[in-house]
């Protein structure tokens, strides 16, 4: 009995660690989407296809350049989110005065582009990148062994999604943000270059992407097709979040994670399909989602 509830509560235990990682990603990425979309408009549906090339300029670096971890870490959302500020520079902002639906496809086209591309010059196969010595190992706590790197992108994923609520909504610069979403013309007669701001911000959700890929890199092969595989399930945590809410998507984020990380060990047939059963679920008693403004 004693050795059937150890393994029981190992099994338990690992999997709400796992839980939690993908939770860390899917908070990332949503995140992400949640500031592009609420005060943008903007549903990026390249958003996958950023994260991945996060996690091949992580690669590149290293493989290229002999740079570390660290330093991918700091060049990488740089570099992928000044691409980000080219697409919308040149491509998003002519698509202002049209339906927002056209923003979508356009972006949904820019990410086939990008995983093409990649697909190309690197196939479909996965690319190693190794964990950082200084975080290689973990401790043995008994009932479970806890990885250094897994606690790490935990911690600095959390530390990423609180930093970024709290730029965006308890700072002058994010109350900018919002009102330039709700009435530009009078913010721009503040002498805010709302255009300029707006690119930023397309920029800064891209880069908070590509930091995901970087972080992910060590735990997951990088291949082309990473961003594809998790997108679906991200646009799911956003809409039962609700669109636009950065909170709502760091808690569902999370949340979600956790509890994909328990139907696992309870019931694993439904761990493919327990987010979007809770998304159906979510859409008919609130539309808006359960952080989301009635509007």
């Amino acid at each position: 009995m004693m050795n059937i509830f150890g393994t029981s509560s190992q099994a338990l235990f690992g999997q709400l660690l796992i839980g939690l990682i993908n939770g860390s990603f899917y908070a990332l990425l949503s995140l992400g989407l949640a500031v592009i979309f609420g005060l943008l408009n903007i549903i990026n549906f390249a958003h996958g296809a950023q994260y991945m090339m996060g996690a091949f300029v992580g690669y590149l670096l290293l493989q290229k350049l002999g740079l570390g971890y660290w330093w991918a870490l700091a060049l990488t959302p740089l570099i992928v989110g000044m691409i980000g500020l080219v697409i919308e520079r040149f491509m998003l902002s002519r698509l202002k005065q049209v339906d927002h639906l056209y923003g979508l496809m356009l972006t949904f086209g820019i990410g086939l582009m990008i995983q093409g591309l990649f697909l190309s010059k690197f196939g479909a196969i996965g690319q190693p990148y190794p964990i950082p010595p200084e975080l290689a190992g973990g401790k043995s706590l008994g009932f479970m062994f806890l990885p250094y790197y897994r606690i790490w992108v935990i911690g600095a994923s959390l530390f990423t999604c609180l930093a970024t609520w709290y730029l965006i909504e308890r700072t002058k610069l994010g109350g900018y943000l919002r009102a330039a979403t709700e009435n530009p013309a009078l913010v721009q007669a503040f002498g805010v270059n709302v255009p300029r701001m707006v690119t930023l911000t397309y920029g800064f959700g891209v880069g908070v992407a590509a930091l995901g890929g970087v972080m992910a890199a060590p735990m997951y092969q990088v291949s082309p097709l990473m961003g594809a595989d998790l997108i679906i399930v991200v646009f799911a945590v956003v809409v039962i979040g609700g669109m636009g809410s950065i909170l709502g998507s760091i808690i569902t984020g999370f949340g979600l994670g956790v509890v994909e990380g328990l139907t696992k060990v309870f019931y694993p047939e439904a761990s493919n399909t327990v987010i979007f059963v809770m998304m159906a679920l979510v859409l008919l008693v609130k539309p808006s989602g359960l952080f989301g403004s009635q509007k």
